[in-house]
């Protein structure tokens, strides 16, 4: 049935209309998903140039998957109860004496708390180096940066993102990237991994605190390639524990184990 949108009863029920049209990159609501296990609370694919931001309760699980082998997933980190603690790429990286993120490293904030575990990574391509793209960046690379246009940057993203928290400009921080990776050659230059990768690669994470987890769906920085490439980013949540006081990742080095003490702390009743 045609209609016209042209007046209030056309718009409803063209509106009307649409119920229960799915889009590949959409939330499902209310959330389940038939390869997670029981207790999912969020589903959602975030389409190339998209972003998200949820609030994660302590101990839940978080997915992402590579859909379709070009997704770049950049991260932003937030106590969900006390906001000014979030992320902290830098001692991410320094306290655990790693330039490179995989299975069994830790996000840490600025306060020296493990936010997040990193349980499974089967992607190896990952950056704590460069940070989001910019509407500046992006225009050098694409011709435009707005926000709005068709080359939204990261950044911008996460802008938008940060809002729906009442956070803002000042809260955007350096991030975390997933799938696409970063290497330091003996000579000091950066060497991007920007795929395309094989389809369905897959990261699982583990919230150590109540989170607000912020993605935007963005190019890399340093993707070399002319056309602003990125394909469908997936995030799936569930429920579950934090780290238990003999978990093998919580005892791994002194220094983790330090870090788990001091989001314990936080809780502690």
């Amino acid at each position: 049935m045609t209609t016209s949108t042209a007046d209030p009863a056309g718009a409803r029920d063209h509106a009307r209309a649409m119920a229960g049209t799915r889009v590949e990159a959409m939330p499902t609501l209310p959330a389940a998903a038939a390869d997670a296990p029981e207790g999912v609370v969020w589903e959602e694919t975030i389409a190339p140039g998209g972003y998200a931001a949820r609030r994660l309760a302590r101990g839940t699980r978080l997915r992402l998957v590579d859909v379709a082998g070009d997704a770049c997933a950049a991260m932003l980190l937030f106590n969900a109860d006390m906001p000014t603690e979030r992320l902290n790429v830098a001692d991410t990286l320094k306290v655990q004496w790693n330039g490179y993120l995989g299975a069994g490293r830790l996000l840490l904030s600025d306060l020296g708390r493990v936010m997040m575990t990193i349980l499974e990574d089967g992607a190896g391509t990952h950056d704590a180096f460069c940070g989001a793209s910019t509407a500046a960046s992006n225009a050098r690379r694409y011709g435009d940066g707005a926000n709005y246009g068709p080359h939204p940057s990261a950044r911008d993203r996460f802008m938008l993102a940060v809002a729906k928290h009442g956070l803002g400009r000042k809260d955007v921080h350096p991030c975390v990237t997933w799938f696409k990776g970063v290497r330091v050659a003996e000579d000091g230059t950066t060497e991007p991994q920007v795929g395309p990768f094989a389809p369905g690669r897959t990261l699982l994470l583990r919230a150590e605190m109540e989170l607000i987890v912020v993605l935007a769906n963005c190019p890399h920085v340093l993707d070399p390639r002319a056309d602003y490439t990125v394909t469908p980013l997936r995030a799936t949540a569930w429920r579950g524990a934090p780290a238990a006081a003999d978990d093998p990742m919580r005892l791994a080095t002194p220094e983790g184990e330090r870090a788990f003490l001091n989001t314990d702390d936080l809780y502690a009743r």
